[in-house]
């Protein structure tokens, strides 16, 4: 997670108050790893009951905006948010337990090359899921 008061910064450096919701709703994508806006409003919950889910989607937008959290499709329904890094990875998504991995991405480097070469196509690595069964799973 970024350090605490890096995001402070960069929030009031755009104008924008700490407020506690914004700081419980990364606090909680940070605690989750990759939460959906849902299990993010139930984390914060635990702490500030009267939030609302309205609340968490307009935090989650500002601070993807600020490059604080970033969403990855994982699947069917509602985007999963984690904390921005600066290191892109790849998300393996096990369909069966729904377990949820990274891999770094020169996993990929190939096929990014490739696309480019080929197509002219720019991957967003960081919006990179690869969907299968886990080794766990696999294994049953």
């Amino acid at each position: 997670m970024p350090e605490a008061g890096d995001w402070q910064a960069e929030l009031r450096a755009r104008g924008y108050r700490l407020t506690p919701q914004r700081q419980l709703v990364l606090e909680a994508v940070g605690e989750l790893g990759h939460g959906t806006p849902e299990e993010i409003a139930t984390a914060v919950r635990r702490t500030a009951s009267g939030v609302n889910i309205s609340t968490v989607y307009r935090t989650l937008e500002l601070l993807e905006e600020l490059g604080l959290v970033q969403h990855t499709h994982l699947g069917h329904g509602a985007p999963t948010y984690s904390v921005a890094s600066h290191d892109d990875h790849v998300h393996l998504v096990c369909r069966d337990c729904g377990l949820v991995d990274e891999i770094e991405s020169s996993v990929v480097d190939d096929v990014v090359r490739r696309l480019s070469a080929e197509r002219g196509f720019s991957v967003d690595v960081g919006h990179f899921a690869v969907f299968g069964r886990c080794k766990a799973c696999v294994a049953s």
